[in-house]
């Protein structure tokens, strides 16, 4: 089969998990023609992302050879995959389950073994670029797992993801996504520091970040974060400060496990906690910079002070 007819053949798919990014890469999906059974806890949520709503996760495994999750943590993986009445007791040879979660290696690696066990396939990918990407189908996939399952299934993955790496054996696309975000909350964090502390010298928020992205201090939150944020626009509809503590608590937890010191982590762990404190819990985590705002006199990096 060619690869042109490959790219265009319709797949059905099941999917678990359509919130902020899970909803939107399924939009992506039938909007490209292929059939997506969705399962989510919050009503409407299948409808809204253009897919069929499951009754329960049997009836997705009963219907789909490629089965996504996006879910918030690895308790949720587990309950769906393991649980009673979850994907591994359903599961078929030759079915294969990606897991878009952001999520621990060692648990990725558990569920693999049992899904290998079962004839079936589980391919870890952690997701990067946000909402905006997955809208656009340009997000960046980390993969784990076997070669073969992730070049089978490539077609289907390129619906929403412009680059796909696969770094190696279950649990390594989980792997590099949290070394990702850790980076990810290091730079956002110490970039809302200073262009808060810019405010307060008096400076030109434009006008640092200008000088930022022409400087060392350059990174992807001056690049990418900051010219929306300075203008007011907070980029609405990606990971929130609740979500971006827990990943960083498993970078703690797996570099513990990989006996790396983390000498790096106090930081963004008390900068995205002073954000879930002070209100900032449940919105997109670029808040961070309000929070630090926030005890700074109530300044603001788009139009002077609250």
């Amino acid at each position: 089969m060619s690869d042109h007819h490959e790219k265009g053949r319709r797949m059905s798919v099941g999917f678990v998990g359509l919130g902020n990014m899970g909803g939107r890469i399924a939009r992506r999906l039938t909007d490209a023609g292929h059939p997506v059974l969705g399962h989510d806890p919050a009503p409407g949520s299948a409808e809204r992302a253009g897919a069929s709503p499951a009754r329960n996760l049997a009836e997705i495994a009963g219907a789909a050879d490629q089965i996504l999750l996006s879910l918030p943590d690895s308790r949720a993986v587990e309950a769906v995959v393991l649980g009673e009445g979850g994907l591994l007791e359903h599961a078929r040879a030759g079915q294969t389950i990606v897991d878009l979660s952001t999520t621990s290696p060692g648990s990725t690696r558990r569920i693999a073994a049992l899904v290998a066990a079962k004839d079936a396939r589980y391919l870890d990918a952690g997701v990067s670029g946000g909402a905006a990407a997955a809208e656009r189908g340009t997000l960046t996939l980390m993969t784990g797992g076997d070669q073969e399952a992730l070049d089978r299934i490539r077609p289907l993955l390129e619906t929403f993801a412009q680059k796909i790496f696969h770094l190696g054996g279950p649990g390594t696309g989980h792997s590099a996504k949290l070394l990702n975000n850790f980076l990810n909350a290091v730079s956002l964090a110490a970039t809302s520091e200073v262009m808060v502390a810019g405010r307060k010298a008096g400076l030109d928020p434009r006008t640092l970040l200008d000088v930022l992205n022409a400087s060392s201090g350059a990174n992807w939150a001056t690049a990418n974060r900051f010219p929306h944020i300075v203008e007011g626009d907070y980029l609405e509809g990606g990971l929130t400060s609740t979500l971006m503590t827990k990943d960083l608590v498993l970078y703690v937890d797996h570099l513990h496990d990989l006996g790396v010191p983390t000498l790096n982590a106090a930081g963004p762990l008390a900068t995205f906690g002073l954000a879930a404190n002070l209100g900032y819990a449940d919105q997109i985590s670029n808040r961070v910079v309000d929070a630090i705002g926030d005890v700074s006199g109530g300044v603001r990096v788009h139009g002077g002070t609250s």
